[in-house]
């Protein structure tokens, strides 16, 4: 589990790294403008690392699965030549789905407007703005949607499935305690991510305005990235027990 943390504490950095330091620059700069090249290797790598999240949760809920219910099986299946090589093809994979659509967004014309209302070049907002058949575009986007509801979504809800039914059968109540805490961090992730993503981008584009999906491209792209470190720290007794000798520590001062 560790090593699959450390790739999403990776993921996390990197998911900030794409828009905050534009936007940062922004704010303090006034400089507003950027290249369509910029735009295209910002919603790339974007695309690419959402992809990537998208695999990586459900390779942790598999993870979380064998531990729970398999759990003499874990280190014989979940070893380093798996973690390692599970690691290599999600993020290969993530730059491999995300190349579809920037390929044919990139060559999109913007005839009528080029002022993007956003915070970074989104996807979605950059097809509103073309003023070519984008098309193959939303094509490919509904086709990868679909790919990643059934290997990525499906998968987790069914690893889920199986992690509660083992955990309703354990019979003492500590036991149930400790069986799902160690699935609760990494729940609460999912159903952040999933959340968000299903707001944000399979809800009709009538039913929110422009600043309502800017605030919620916000939570997506920076704030969930900087609660997920907060949301495993806080559940490991590690973590707490050297939070608690820092307080105690600080105290005495």
């Amino acid at each position: 589990m560790y090593f699959f943390l450390c790739n999403l504490a990776f993921l996390d950095i990197t998911y900030t790294s794409v828009t905050s330091p534009r936007l940062i620059c922004v704010f303090i700069m006034a400089f507003s403008t950027m290249s369509h090249l910029e735009c295209t290797i910002q919603y790339t790598f974007f695309v690419a690392f959402t992809s990537v999240e998208y695999f990586l949760l459900t390779v942790m809920s598999y993870d979380r699965y064998m531990a729970v219910c398999r759990p003499l099986h874990y280190h014989m299946v979940l070893n380093k030549r798996f973690c390692r090589l599970a690691s290599f093809i999600i993020w290969l994979s993530g730059f491999i789905f995300s190349i579809p659509i920037s390929v044919t967004t990139s060559q999109n014309v913007y005839c009528s407007s080029n002022v993007i209302n956003h915070f970074f070049c989104d996807i979605a907002v950059l097809l509103e703005l073309s003023s070519t058949n984008t098309a193959s575009t939303q094509n490919i986007i509904l086709f990868e949607g679909a790919l990643f509801l059934t290997t990525c979504f499906l998968p987790t809800v069914v690893s889920y499935v199986f992690i509660i039914n083992t955990v309703s059968k354990i019979k003492s109540l500590s036991g149930k305690h400790k069986a799902f805490s160690t699935c609760a961090s990494h729940l609460i992730t999912v159903i952040l991510f999933y959340s968000v993503i299903f707001t944000l981008y399979m809800m009709p584009r009538a039913s929110l305005t422009q600043n309502q999906r800017k605030l919620i491209s916000v939570l997506f792209s920076i704030v969930i990235p900087m609660l997920n470190p907060l949301v495993y720290s806080l559940r490991n007794k590690d973590v707490m027990r050297a939070f608690r000798m820092v307080k105690r520590h600080s105290t005495l001062f």
